[in-house]
């Protein structure tokens, strides 16, 4: 079993100390006034653009990212990497178009804007199913996975390590959004510090087992010692091309998944709605350029452990059941480490573990308390009700997560591909519903509500289809791959694709019949001068898409 060191305790604990003393110190300032529900949930008009941004990411990164996109790396390689570089480019999306339109209507929460442009029925349907997938799915695999993680580099007991991990996490969400925006400037500070202490050992490892010294000469080693490892798209008969199916990473359901998770997501977007359009843009575009820089600390090792792997290394290591785990790439190099830098790595694991616990937390009791609490239980609860109730809905949400998460299954599924498959069964309908509802008044609320239910049921269709219908006709266009079976299925992002298509075109349709029958949808308040963007903003994201064409160029 593997164990942390005295000296690796005192790194952690040094960070622990930094963390709590810092986000003590915020929260006695805010005290200074009085506390209302719009600066518990939103931190409104007290982030500055790179606690935002900060945020954005340390929310974003967590135990799926280190292990499991670690794990995809040693499996496929460098390809994976298209979650962080296309999230570079749905950010500068996000800030140029979505966010001017939140702030524009005065939106704080998702379903607020579903209520606001469609109905109620919309509105809470979503709402109770935001709560559901963010405690069941996304709280739960978060704890898990972090928990598995933490096991398996400390050797504390898995519980144990559930119930730390929740504790610290409930501590820094008890102190509201102003309180995590800035404890994650922390967070991502030992995140990419302790995770490039992991990539230099990796690199390192890799230079000196080929005879050669310095991190440069180890990655020019691991792209040619595993170039099939290299190559951002794959071809139809690579292996992998059913999980990420050539160009549909760039122009098919790739771009749904980023659009709805940075755009339409109460847990990204909240960190960005308490600020004024300038604040928040600049803190999406910092996030961006650290969106950029995610690979290299995330993917880069699990390419590393899969080149010593096949030079005869770790061969007992990377087994679990008697077959290779990708998923134990990331451990297996974090336990190599030297006493101190272990213990640095281990901070920047928990890390980004707390940061998202505490951010999925936050946006729990957000959505419960102004959409659900505020509306159908007590609307008359002033603003220290609904802060209390806030506070009571994060301790209540992550002790279901600890309770349900061992039953889940998270371990068996592997925690990115978990998270993946359960919320994109809702993304395409979800985020044809927003786009619609953003930027053609004409869609009605019938419309929205066949994509809130009709995507989902149209994604439960096309995953079961398989199983009735003969798809190999599809194999030629590159939509349909042949399982281990031999059964041709389409590819998940491919699906969702469908489904997007699908649910845009029906409820073009409905609003269609609707409003030449008299139906008057309730539009937004746009116009064009909100979508422009302030100079350095615009210098700032040519620089990002720049470097996403450069890199694709590359790594074609």
């Amino acid at each position: 079993m593997s164990t942390l060191q005295p000296a690796d305790y005192i790194v952690f604990l040094v960070y622990f100390l930094i963390v709590a003393s810092y986000g003590w110190w915020v929260y006695r300032q805010k005290h200074a006034k009085k506390e209302n529900s719009k600066d518990f949930f939103l931190a409104k008009d007290s982030l500055t653009w790179w606690a935002i941004g900060a945020s954005l990411i340390a929310s974003n990164i967590s135990a799926e990212q280190f292990i499991g996109m670690s794990g995809s790396g040693f499996k496929m390689g460098l390809a994976i990497a298209t979650y962080e570089w296309m999230a570079a480019f749905s950010l500068i999306v996000v800030a140029v178009f979505f966010i001017p339109v939140y702030l524009k209507n005065r939106i704080y929460t998702m379903p607020q804007f579903l209520n606001q442009r469609y109905n109620a029925t919309v509105s809470m349907i979503m709402a109770v199913f935001w709560l559901l997938l963010y405690v069941v799915v996304n709280l739960t695999s978060i704890l898990y996975l972090g928990a598995l993680a933490i096991n398996s580099i400390s050797g504390i007991n898995l519980t144990a390590c559930m119930y730390l991990l929740a504790i610290f996490a409930i501590v820094i969400t008890l102190g509201g959004m102003k309180v995590i925006g800035y404890t994650d400037v922390i967070q991502v500070f030992f995140l990419i510090l302790g995770g490039l202490a992991t990539t230099y050992l990796a690199l390192d490892l890799v230079a000196t087992h080929f005879g050669s010294t310095g991190v440069l000469n180890g990655f020019s080693l691991l792209t040619d010692k595993a170039d099939d490892h290299f190559h951002m798209i794959f071809r139809q008969e690579n292996v992998n091309y059913a999980d990420l199916p050539g160009l549909s990473v760039l122009i098919g359901g790739m771009l749904i998944v980023n659009l709805n998770y940075w755009g339409c997501n109460q847990y990204i977007t909240q960190r960005a709605l308490g600020a004024d359009l300038k604040t928040a843009r600049s803190g999406i575009l910092f996030a961006a350029f650290l969106k950029l820089l995610m690979p290299l600390i995330v993917v880069i090792p699990g390419i590393a452990a899969y080149v010593l792997y096949q030079e005869g290394n770790f061969q007992t290591d990377m087994l679990q059941g008697g077959e290779v785990n990708p998923d134990r790439a990331y451990p297996v190099l974090l336990n190599l480490l030297p006493v101190g830098l272990k213990g640095l790595s281990f901070a920047a694991l928990t890390a980004a573990i707390v940061a998202s616990l505490a951010g999925k937390a936050n946006s729990i009791a957000t959505i419960f308390t102004l959409d659900i609490y505020k509306k159908i239980i007590n609307k008359n609860a002033d603003e220290p009700r609904q802060v209390n109730i806030g506070r009571i809905t994060v301790v209540v949400s992550m002790l279901m997560a600890i309770l349900i998460a061992p039953y889940m299954g998270i371990d068996k599924k592997g925690g990115f591909q978990y998270i993946q498959e359960y919320t994109g069964f809702v993304s395409p309908g979800v985020f044809a519903m927003f786009i619609l509802g953003f930027f053609w008044k004409r869609t009605t609320s019938n419309a929205a509500l066949f994509a809130t239910i009709g995507g989902f049921v149209l994604s439960v269709i096309f995953k079961a289809m398989p199983n009735y219908v003969d798809l190999s006709f599809l194999e030629p266009m590159g939509f349909a791959v042949a399982n281990a079976a031999g059964v041709y299925e389409i590819p998940f992002i491919d699906r969702m694709g469908f489904v997007f298509a699908i649910c845009v075109i029906v409820m073009y349709f409905i609003s269609i019949y609707e409003t030449r029958n008299g139906v008057n949808p309730k539009g937004l308040e746009i116009d064009k001068g909100m979508f422009k963007t302030a100079p350095g903003f615009t210098v700032g994201a040519i620089i990002v898409l720049g470097l996403i064409v450069a890199l694709y160029s590359i790594y074609w």
